[in-house]
């Protein structure tokens, strides 16, 4: 197998004296990652942006003025998810909000030092749980089937008398597995453990309720959800006292300091409001475009299926070739996807959800990630197919 970026530039420069390249409009198929800000959530933004300026803290009409729009939203979001507006806290996007969530429900909980996890979870999780080992937290990381799924029984395994925490994601950014989080919320209050359930993902795609499922804690991203980068939220069971983290923050009830940015938070709902009445829609279609994909697709590509997942995220692995390289013939092909790991060229790692399904590391590096998105389109679909077959055959010459 070909491996090194070095080898690949020159290998594509020898390829491009071959022929002409032609200026193609880009096909974007990584939704997963971040999805472009809807008209509508941007035309609210910066009508907000100009005239609800002032800060909600201010005792002034204008800031009032704003804090009247902020409780409006923080009223529209609890009731997209079937909570109450006293649960929600806004932030500044997932990475925030789950060490938010996360230091919050251990602050709680503070004489218990073990904390359950799996090896499924986005790096802002898997990250913070090494700067809580130094701290002293023993984390116990749970592996998923071969399909991506935690089983409920491996979870309970690991409890322990001093077991603090649970963080379980809802759905997987790289191959979409959704978990079964109201049963491991189930298992938590049976065993008096606070969880905290990762829905960047899943919100907006899979129909939430926060009152069923049970969990401690929930964290939701704006720019998955067709909204502005930097802002989010937690969900917080509001039925149980919480001790804050940093003394006498006075923002968010106590809960975040800074200036809470409410025109990216109006933009925020605003753009999940359009996309919720459009699931089913969206669910079908991507769910098509899935099985069209996957019967185009050659057979050296092999596509990482799970018992339940988001029909939008397709995970697989192109034999022979490194993610990374078929990532950037991609892009030259016009088509924007993901390799599902960092991608600082020449630094690329194998994907540690991958090598968790039990695929060894060359296999983890020869991953990628295609995701929809509300414009994607079948000509789309055939495009893609048609260049990954492109790449794989120009790779072999």
């Amino acid at each position: 197998m070909k491996t090194g970026i070095a080898q690949y530039k020159i290998w594509r420069f020898e390829k491009q004296l071959l022929y002409d390249i032609k200026e193609l409009p880009m096909i974007y198929l990584d939704y997963a990652s971040t999805t472009p800000i809807s008209e509508k959530a941007l035309q609210v933004y910066t009508k907000v942006a100009q005239n609800y300026f002032a800060n909600p803290s201010s005792l002034h009409d204008e800031g009032s003025k704003v804090n009247d729009l902020l409780e409006t939203c923080r009223q529209k979001l609890s009731s997209f998810i079937g909570g109450v507006k006293e649960g929600i806290i806004f932030t500044s996007g997932g990475t925030e909000g789950n060490r938010l969530a996360i230091d919050i429900l251990l602050e709680t909980n503070s004489k218990k030092k073990h904390i359950i996890t799996s090896e499924l979870e986005h790096s802002s999780i898997s990250n913070y749980m090494k700067k809580l080992i130094e701290q002293g937290y023993e984390v116990t990381f749970v592996s998923p089937k071969s399909n991506g799924t935690i089983k409920i029984e491996d979870i309970n395994k690991k409890i322990r008398p001093d077991t603090a925490l649970i963080s379980i994601q809802h759905a997987n950014s790289e191959i979409g597995a959704i978990q079964s989080i109201k049963s491991i919320s189930s298992l938590a209050r049976e065993h008096a453990i606070f969880f905290h359930c990762d829905c960047v993902q899943s919100l907006g795609k899979i129909p939430l309720n926060v009152e069923d499922i049970g969990a401690d804690a929930y964290t939701f991203s704006s720019h998955k959800v067709y909204g502005p980068k930097g802002c989010g939220a937690i969900y917080l069971d509001p039925t149980k006292h919480w001790i804050r983290p940093v003394l006498s923050t006075t923002h968010e009830n106590g809960f975040r300091a800074g200036t809470v940015d409410v025109p990216s938070i109006t933009a925020f709902v605003t753009a999940l409001s359009e996309l919720l009445p459009m699931y089913e829609k969206n669910q079908k279609q991507h769910l098509s475009y899935r099985e069209t994909l996957k019967k185009q697709l050659p057979p050296s590509v092999q596509v990482i299926e799970s018992e339940h997942q988001l029909p939008h995220i397709i995970g697989m692995i192109v034999h022979g070739i490194e993610g990374q390289w078929s990532m950037l013939e991609c892009n030259r092909k016009g088509i924007a996807i993901s390799t599902g790991s960092a991608c600082q060229v020449g630094l690329q790692k194998p994907s540690p959800v991958i090598t968790s399904l039990g695929f060894n590391e060359q296999d983890a590096q020869q991953f990628i990630r295609v995701s929809f998105g509300i414009q994607t389109t079948e000509e789309d679909i055939n495009k893609f197919s048609k260049s990954i077959e492109q790449i794989i055959e120009e790779f072999h010459q």
